[in-house]
C-alpha cells in the first residue's frame, strides 16, 4: 500500500476511483443494506474473460509503474499485476506468506526482507534483492522527477545522499546474498512506531524490475515504452495490450507464485462518467464502480451483487499558502498570501452546505466529515472535532471582525485591494458541476467573489498540474485523497512533503507531526493524544479542510466469485486480488 493516491476526481461527488478499503473491525459491517464486501462463495471453475469498466471522463495516463505514478486511475487500470510485495490481514499489519516477507527489528533499527523463492516477473526471471533496491534508486533519483520521494523514506541510511547525488550507492539497504539474492536489510536512522502496518510511509512496499529496466536512463524512465506499453509485473496477471490512455488488456502469468488464476482474459476500458448507469443497467461490463448520484437508476438492476465499503479517503478543500521549492526539497509558506489569513479560510469553510448537497445529490451514499484523520483509524480519530457545518452568519462575523468590508456585493481584502478567489475544481459526473455552483452561491452570500480557474471544471490532469505547479491561477482547490492504510500524515501534509499542495509550513504541524511518529509514539497512548491534538490544530488553521466521505460501490456480475474487497484479500492499494476471482461453475 503506497501512501497518497491522487483520486481522479471529487471522490463522493461522482463515486469514481476511490480504492482502499475500511481499516479495523468495520471491513465486513458497511452498515447497509444493499451491500456486501465480498461476492457469494461458490465453487469456481477455469476459464472466460471479464471486462472491467474505468470510470473516469479523462483517459489515464498509463505509467504503469508505483515509483513514477501517483494517479489512482493508473492503479486501478494495473491492479490485476500490481501486487504489494507484503502480504497483511483485515487490520492491515504485516503478515507472513506475501510475495516477500518482512521482520523488523527495533534494536537493531532494521527491517528485513526475504523474498520468495517461487516469485518470478511476467517474463520469467526471478524477483531479486536487487529489484527492491532498484525501486528506491528509482524514488531517490532526481532525474527520474518522482514525487514518491518523501522525508519519511528518507528515514533509510543512504537515502537522502543518494537523492542529493552525493553517493552512487544507497548506504542503508544490504544484500547480504548480493544482487541475486533473495534477502534485503534495510538500515534505518530512527524506528518508527507504524513500522509494522503496511502503508507506513517508511518502507517501500513494491520492487522494480531491474534486469529489464536498466538500460533505461532514469530521465527517460517515465515515458519510456517499457512502463507505458510492455510493463513488467509479478502479479497474477500480466499486460497482452495497451491502448494508450483508453484500455488495457491482460491475461495469465504463467510465472505466477501462487499457480495460474482462473481468467482467460481481462480488459479494462474507460468509460465516461454520464454512461454508467446505463452501461450497468445493460450489464455491458463485468464490473463497474458505481456513480453514486445514479444510485437510485441502478439499485434494481437484475444479474449484479453491489459489493462495497467505505474506503480510507476523502475530498478536502486546500488554500494555497506558498510554493514548492525544488532545488530546497522543501514547501515554502508566504505570509502575504492571499488566503493566509486564518479568518477568511474559516468563513469559506463555514460556507459549504456539505450536508445539503449530500442529502440532495447522493442518496444517503456520501457524508460530511470532520477531521483529517477518518473514523476508520479507531482510537487515532478525535470524535470532539467536529469541523465546519453551514453556517453564513458566523462566516461573515469572522470576515466583518477581520477587516474584510464590503464595497458593493463583494468583500474587498484588509488592505482595500480587490478580493477574486480563483477556485481549482475538476469535472466529474453530472451533479458535479451544479454542487461546485452551489458553493460558488453560498460563498456569494459572504460576500466573497469566487471564480473558478481556467473558467470552468478541469479534467484532472490540468487539475494537478497547476495545483501541483502551484500556479497563480489557483488560490483554493478541491481535491481527494485516496488515504495509506497506517494514518500518520506526515507524507501528506509534512514540510517536506510534495504532496503538501496547500504549501503551508509552521512550527507546531511540524512538530505534532514529528510527535506522531518519534520514539514517545511507540505509546500507543501518546500517539493517540497527539493524533487528537493535531486534528485540533488543523481545524482551527483551516490550511485544508476535509469535505466528504462516501461508499465505494462496485456491481458486479453475480456469474462471478472470489472478488473481495478484505485486505486480507487484496493485492495492495485496496484492490482485489484477481487470482482468487472465476466464474462459477
Amino acid at each position: 500500500m503506497k501512501k497518497g493516491k491522487l483520486i481522479s476526481t471529487l471522490t463522493l461527488l461522482s463515486g469514481v476511483a476511490l480504492t482502499l478499503a475500511a481499516c479495523g473491525n468495520n471491513n465486513k459491517d458497511t452498515s447497509h443494506p444493499n451491500f456486501k464486501e465480498y461476492t457469494p462463495k461458490k465453487a469456481i471453475k477455469n476459464g472466460g474473460s471479464v471486462s472491467v469498466a474505468v470510470v473516469t471522463d479523462t483517459p489515464f495516463t498509463g505509467i504503469f509503474n508505483d515509483e513514477l505514478s501517483t494517479n489512482n486511475t493508473d492503479s486501478e487500470v494495473m491492479q490485476y499485476g500490481d501486487e504489494s510485495l507484503f502480504a497483511t490481514n483485515d487490520t492491515y499489519k504485516f503478515v507472513k506468506g506475501g510475495v516477500a516477507d518482512i521482520k523488523i527489528n527495533k534494536n537493531a533499527k532494521t527491517a528485513t526482507i526475504t523474498i520468495n523463492p517461487k516469485v518470478k516477473w511476467s517474463d520469467g526471471q526471478p524477483l531479486v534483492a536487487k529489484d527492491y533496491e532498484y525501486a528506491y534508486e528509482i524514488i531517490a533519483n532526481k532525474a527520474t522527477h518522482s514525487q514518491r520521494y518523501t522525508s519519511s523514506l528518507a528515514d533509510l541510511e543512504g537515502l537522502e545522499e543518494y537523492h542529493e547525488g552525493k553517493s552512487d550507492t544507497i548506504s542503508g539497504i544490504e544484500m547480504p546474498e548480493g544482487e541475486n539474492g533473495r534477502t534485503v536489510v534495510l538500515h534505518f536512522k530512527e524506528m518508527k512506531p507504524g513500522m509494522n502496518q503496511s502503508g507506513n510511509g517508511y518502507i517501500w512496499e513494491a520492487a522494480a524490475p531491474y534486469h529489464y529496466l536498466k538500460d533505461v536512463p532514469f530521465d527517460k524512465l517515465i515515458s519510456s515504452n517499457k512502463v507505458r506499453k510492455n510493463p513488467l509485473f509479478y502479479g497474477p496477471y500480466k499486460v497482452s495490450k495497451v491502448v494508450r490512455g483508453q484500455s488495457v488488456s491482460w491475461v495469465p502469468n504463467e510465472h505466477y507464485y501462487k499457480g495460474k488464476p482462473h481468467l482467460n482474459k481481462i480488459t479494462a476500458s474507460v468509460i465516461t462518467p454520464a454512461s454508467v448507469a446505463q452501461s450497468i443497467k445493460s450489464n455491458k461490463f463485468d464490473v463497474t464502480q458505481v456513480s453514486n448520484s445514479q444510485w437510485p437508476n441502478i439499485k434494481g438492476t437484475k444479474g449484479v451483487n453491489f459489493i462495497a465499503n467505505i474506503p480510507l479517503s476523502y475530498s478536502y478543500l486546500g488554500f494555497k499558502v506558498g510554493k514548492w521549492d525544488s532545488a530546497k526539497g522543501e514547501n515554502v509558506m508566504n505570509k502575504d498570501a492571499k488566503m493566509n489569513n486564518r479568518a477568511l479560510r474559516q468563513a469559506i469553510a463555514y460556507g459549504m452546505n456539505v450536508d445539503q448537497v449530500y442529502k440532495r445529490y447522493s442518496y444517503g451514499l456520501s457524508f460530511r466529515i470532520p477531521t483529517l484523520i477518518p473514523k476508520q483509524f479507531g482510537d487515532y480519530f478525535d470524535k470532539d472535532v467536529k469541523g465546519y457545518t453551514y453556517n453564513i452568519k458566523k462566516g461573515n462575523e469572522l470576515l466583518d471582525k477581520a477587516g474584510y468590508k464590503k464595497k458593493g456585493a463583494y468583500r474587498v481584502q484588509p488592505n482595500g485591494k480587490p478580493l477574486t478567489i480563483r477556485l481549482a475544481a475538476m469535472t466529474g459526473s453530472k451533479v458535479q458541476e451544479p454542487i461546485i455552483q452551489n458553493y460558488i452561491q453560498q460563498w456569494k452570500k459572504l460576500g466573497l467573489n469566487v471564480k473558478l480557474t481556467s473558467g470552468r471544471l478541469m479534467e484532472m490532469n490540468s487539475f494537478y498540474d497547476k495545483v501541483q505547479n502551484d500556479s497563480k491561477d489557483v488560490d483554493m482547490f478541491i481535491g481527494a485523497w485516496s488515504l495509506s492504510s497506517e494514518p500518520s500524515p506526515q507524507d501528506l501534509y509534512g514540510a517536506k512533503a510534495p504532496f503538501n499542495y496547500s504549501r503551508f509550513v509552521t512550527k507546531e504541524n511540524t512538530d505534532l507531526l514529528n510527535d506522531i511518529d518519534s520514539q514517545k509514539a511507540f505509546n500507543n497512548s501518546y500517539r493517540v493524544k497527539k493524533f487528537h491534538q493535531w486534528q485540533a490544530y488543523m481545524d482551527k488553521e483551516a490550511y485544508v479542510v476535509p469535505v466528504s466521505n462516501s461508499y465505494s460501490i462496485y456491481a458486479v456480475n453475480n456469474k462471478l466469485t472470489g472478488y473481495s474487497l478484505a485486505p486480507s484479500k487484496s493485492m495492495g492499494g485496496g484492490f482485489p486480488n484477481w487470482y482468487y476471482v472465476g466464474y462459477a461453475k
